[in-house]
């Protein structure tokens, strides 16, 4: 009888009702196929592997992570909030001591969400990762996270998302952006005035098997972590690295992926991409279940891995081994940021977002304040293709009295300016979630 070296907590959630269409990649088969893998491997007949129900994640608990504008109900369906209810009930499970780890199987994915919502991108309205660590910091008084994202795509939403945090550490392994959506994630994208450092990309090019992804995790990704020392580990456990996967060019395998999740030792895991739906995911899945269970992964081997799996090329060994340096460098020596000002002042960014999966345009400005004592209040000035211009302030978790004070002048001020359609206060400190709408 097997018995898991590490309680394990599988939250399952396929969300039958929705779809981009009914033969889009990101549809209910994605999880049935492992789901059919897993319990005819009988995995939750081992001793400490146990399935858990998600949870309904709340407006409050989107809130804490999003602008969704014109709101929460506009931009998600239920199956959004049951997703990002999955990623909670993982979260709740092991800081509770319920298990050791947990890996949430759901969908709808989540990492393209930015920290403004005006609909689908990259097939995300809302990001999981994100409104579970932000669960975790306000209900178990956490503040130091990781977030390693192993999708092929760059997680360009959660590090919009984290980009001012400097006790988020935000790693993304990815295909190089300048050949895949959504085009972003260069070694140069390092986190904003307030938290240079803690964005740390990776860009693998195309091909990158089990070899060059192992080698960044053992030579990249574990050397900045033990630095950073975390309380919790998040996988974003992308798997559209994967060879068979159609809308990506790597070559990762099942067994590799196991083996990363080995050594990266998450708490948490959360399903994001990955759309070789018979080919991959029943065989990855079961990979990463073992592993985080603390089970022997090493017989697990896609059925066509004999044909049709093939070495790394040693030109893309010799690529991935020059990118050790300024990985690292960008983390222990990031440069800063020459936009910096005194403490007090706003630093502001302008962007041009694009919902490729819905066609619709966003333009917004980004303000933060620099602050000695806090990350600094941040305001959102946002109008798209769908919705008049809407205004959004975050004051952080940590937030001094200053910002705190400045955060409600701004929150009055473009209330009273009767500019924007819908302004969202989000007062982390006193945990006060306001809206008005015009």
């Amino acid at each position: 009888m097997l018995k898991a070296r590490h309680k394990l907590g599988l939250i399952f959630f396929p969300a039958y009702d929705w779809a981009i269409s009914p033969t889009h990649p990101e549809r209910e088969e994605r999880l049935l196929y492992t789901q059919d893998q897993l319990r005819e491997e009988g995995i939750f007949d081992i001793e400490g592997i146990v399935e858990l129900k998600p949870d309904l994640a709340t407006e409050e608990d989107v809130m804490r992570s999003h602008f969704c504008f014109p709101d929460v109900r506009n931009v998600t369906t239920e199956s959004h909030i049951i997703s990002a209810g999955g990623a909670l009930r993982a979260a709740r499970a092991v800081l509770d001591g319920e298990v050791d780890r947990a890996f949430a199987l759901v969908r709808p994915p989540g990492h393209h969400a930015m920290k403004c919502v005006h609909g689908n991108r990259g097939f995300c309205n809302i990001n999981n990762e994100a409104i579970m660590l932000e669960y975790i910091r306000e209900k178990y008084g956490k503040r130091k996270i990781a977030i390693v994202d192993t999708d092929c795509h760059h997680g360009d939403g959660t590090q919009d998302i984290f980009w001012h945090d400097p006790d988020v550490l935000f790693i993304s392994l990815h295909q190089d952006g300048r050949t895949l959506y959504p085009g972003s994630g260069h070694l140069s994208e390092l986190g904003g005035p307030n938290a240079r450092g803690k964005t740390i990309n990776i860009p693998l090019p195309p091909n990158t098997s089990e070899e060059g992804f192992i080698y960044a995790i053992d030579n990249m990704v574990l050397p900045i972590l033990e630095h950073f020392k975390p309380e919790v580990i998040i996988n974003s456990a992308g798997q559209d690295n994967h060879y068979t996967d159609p809308i990506t060019n790597m070559n990762f395998t099942a067994h590799g992926y196991a083996l990363l999740n080995d050594k990266l030792k998450p708490h948490i895991a959360v399903l994001e991409g990955g759309y070789s739906i018979q080919g991959a995911l029943p065989y990855v899945n079961l990979g990463i279940v073992l592993a985080m269970a603390g089970i022997d992964y090493s017989f697990v081997k896609e059925p066509d891995y004999d044909r049709n799996y093939s070495p790394q090329e040693s030109r893309v060994t010799d690529y991935i081994k020059k990118l050790k340096e300024p990985v690292l460098d960008n983390y222990f020596n990031p440069k800063q940021d020459s936009a910096k000002s005194q403490s007090g002042q706003f630093i502001s960014r302008h962007k041009n977002i694009y919902y490729d999966t819905d066609g619709i345009q966003e333009s917004q400005k980004e303000s933060i304040m620099t602050c000695n004592d806090c990350r600094g209040v941040l305001m959102i000035e946002s109008s798209s293709s769908v919705n008049h211009p809407c205004a959004g302030i975050e004051i952080p978790v940590d937030g001094c009295k200053r910002c705190q004070a400045e955060g409600y002048k701004l929150y009055e001020t473009a209330v009273k300016s009767k500019k924007f359609q819908t302004v969202q206060l989000t007062d982390r400190v006193k945990k006060v979630y306001e809206r008005t709408k015009r």
